[in-house]
């Protein structure tokens, strides 16, 4: 197994790409939600799991997805976050996840779901100093306009030896950078708006940048999480 897709509560997508992902993928969880169990029985994908705290799936839902629901209870954590922690304790082999239906609807969702992504970055870095994609763990969301993920740089020892992140976006593609951390300061090369000395924590600042070139290259201060949407 090595691909999974999260299905969030959001706004399904439209768009092939998206769908393409939930039809191939090796696992398909669906967040507690009897209306996107009907989706992805529409594109002939029921799902392998649903998981949450069930209070938007209907009994007679749950009973016929007998055996594939999992009931978490706790309220600490949303239902994205429970599909995903589900995923590395019982599928630590799996490499690519994908969440879809992550925005839409309820804006206050949206910004909790993309926060969740800089917290496992946050979380990865913390437990093994490495973020997820340099431990070979790709985690994004994908909607019918974004692409979004986290990023962080790679360090054999102190600060002085981070490494620049390098991300191939295509020249021209609109991209937007925010974190959370005072203290992080980025210097770039590739786009038409430096980075240097941006306060990336007041997270209007730097929305909607350009890529000057195929490929942008991303220099940190210290090993923290930067949020990354690619339109």
């Amino acid at each position: 197994m090595n691909t999974a897709v999260i299905v969030c509560n959001g706004e399904f997508p439209k768009k092939e790409y998206p769908r393409y992902l939930i039809k191939t993928a090796d696992l398909v969880i669906c967040c507690d939600s009897a209306r996107n169990v009907a989706r992805l029985e529409a594109l002939g994908r029921t799902p392998d799991l649903l998981v949450g705290d069930m209070d938007s799936t209907p009994a007679k839902v749950r009973e016929r997805m007998a055996g594939r629901v999992v009931s978490v209870e706790e309220q600490d954590d949303n239902d994205l976050a429970k599909a995903f922690a589900l995923i590395r304790d019982r599928y630590p082999e799996i490499k690519e996840i994908h969440i879809v239906g992550a925005g839409g609807k309820n804006e206050a969702h949206t910004v909790g779901n993309l926060g969740w992504l800089m917290e496992w970055e946050r979380r990865s870095l913390a437990e093994t100093c490495l973020g997820l994609a340099a431990r070979g763990i790709n985690v994004d969301m994908i909607s019918d306009w974004t692409t979004a993920f986290a990023v962080s740089p790679a360090a054999a020892g102190d600060t002085a030896s981070l490494e620049a992140v390098e991300l191939f976006v295509g020249e021209g593609r609109r991209v937007s950078f925010f974190a959370t951390d005072p203290e992080l300061r980025i210097s770039s090369q590739g786009l038409q708006w430096p980075l240097d000395g941006v306060d990336l924590t007041q997270w209007w600042g730097a929305t909607l940048n350009r890529a000057s070139t195929p490929a942008i290259s991303l220099r940190f201060n210290k090993k923290s999480p930067l949020l990354v949407v690619l339109d």
